[in-house]
């Protein structure tokens, strides 16, 4: 366990989820326009660093999970899923290359799980797998703002996050304007004995601090799904538009591809990620897991919300696909009902993207006209 974060000292600081962050430090709406104009930093150290050096990295890597990792070089970033036999996720992965070390942000609760999982995959292949949560730490920003990079091996350890655009090899269910093509969201990697000295540049004015709640709630309105939240036992990654930049459909064999061919080429996926924009006049506000129905029957959950300071209150769900997309749907805020109006992230009809020709049922009689005369 590391210790509790230094930001958690700052002037109003709450730890809303008792994760060890600071959820916001008072006025979370400020806090997201601060996000947004580009100087502010969001204290991200309850999550994992982990790396994988040695020179099979890549490859071995790239063979286990979806993106695309061969080419990947000293500076650049990705993000993989790793899935199991049924195609279903199991972890997601943000991915920095340095040359020397392939470097894995993930989620702290995913860590152990992960690392036990890859350590059995190693066999005869020539890779390291290491913990650096206790050394690292990460920071979030949507801007530039100055900050101790980590650098070990001479490339500054900065994951810029793809969702502003569909990766290679990528696909985009969503259609028309993607709000998240002005995402510019990246995870910065300090030495974890530098945080202190972060938070009195915070104090001194020179930085300004957002909370964890300012952040969901950008990422919400971008459409950007996180393991932490949107991801249950029954996920695949065309329900929330993942192929977009996780998933490269070309690369080859690995581990749940024949599932995301086979709906991606020939099916649908059976549930979609919708935005809902939540009648706010009610004061009442969903939690993660409450229901979602349309005439009295549940149809989905919802797996983020947020009150945001352009929008008000918005939500990610996970509906049946077969919802109808311009219903206006209902959400349980602890007893209380909300009306959501729904915006279409993932449409009813996507998937089935080979256009695979209807054929002639078995047994059908074509007839050749006969000729005339």
């Amino acid at each position: 366990m590391t210790a509790p974060s230094p930001f958690l000292a700052l002037p109003g600081a709450v730890d809303v989820a008792d994760v060890g962050v600071p959820a916001h430090y008072g006025n979370p709406l400020a806090e997201q326009r601060a996000l947004v104009e580009g100087g502010a930093i969001v204290d991200l150290s309850d999550r994992a660093v982990l790396s994988i050096t040695g020179p099979d990295r890549l490859s071995w890597l790239n063979s286990l999970t979806s993106q695309s990792l061969l080419g990947l070089q000293p500076g650049e970033s990705s993000e993989t899923l790793l899935l199991d036999v049924t195609g279903r996720v199991e972890h997601a992965v943000r991915l920095i290359e340095d040359g020397s070390t392939l470097w894995l942000l993930v989620d702290r609760p995913e860590a152990a799980g992960l690392l036990a999982w890859l350590d059995s995959m190693r066999f005869m292949l020539r890779v390291e797998l290491a913990d650096h949560t206790d050394a690292l730490a990460t920071i979030g920003t949507l801007g530039e703002p100055p900050l101790p990079i980590a650098a070990p091996n001479g490339v500054p350890l900065v994951w810029h996050d793809p969702w502003h655009a569909v990766a290679p090899g990528g696909h985009q269910y969503a259609r028309g304007e993607h709000p998240g093509a002005d995402w510019s969201w990246s995870e910065r990697v300090v030495p974890r004995d530098a945080l202190p000295s972060i938070v009195a540049r915070v104090e001194s004015g020179e930085l300004t601090a957002a909370g964890t709640l300012a952040a969901d709630a950008l990422r919400i309105a971008a459409w950007r799904p996180r393991f932490a939240t949107e991801v249950d036992e029954r996920t695949i990654p065309h329900e929330l538009d993942w192929l977009r930049t996780a998933v490269h459909l070309t690369k080859g064999c690995y581990r749940g591809q024949e599932t995301v061919a086979k709906v991606h080429n020939l099916g649908h996926p059976p549930r979609r990620l919708v935005m809902l924009h939540l009648d706010g006049s009610e004061g009442a506000h969903p939690a993660r897991g409450a229901e979602v129905t349309l005439d009295g029957r549940v149809v989905g959950t919802v797996t983020s919300s947020a009150l945001h300071y352009e929008l008000g209150p918005i939500a990610l769900a996970i509906v049946k696909r077969g919802t109808d997309a311009t219903a206006t749907l209902t959400v349980d805020a602890d007893g209380t009902p909300v009306a959501a109006a729904q915006e279409v992230v993932v449409p009813p009809e996507a998937g089935a993207e080979a256009h695979v020709p209807h054929l002639p049922r078995l047994g059908a009689v074509t007839r050749t006209p006969r000729p005339q005369g």
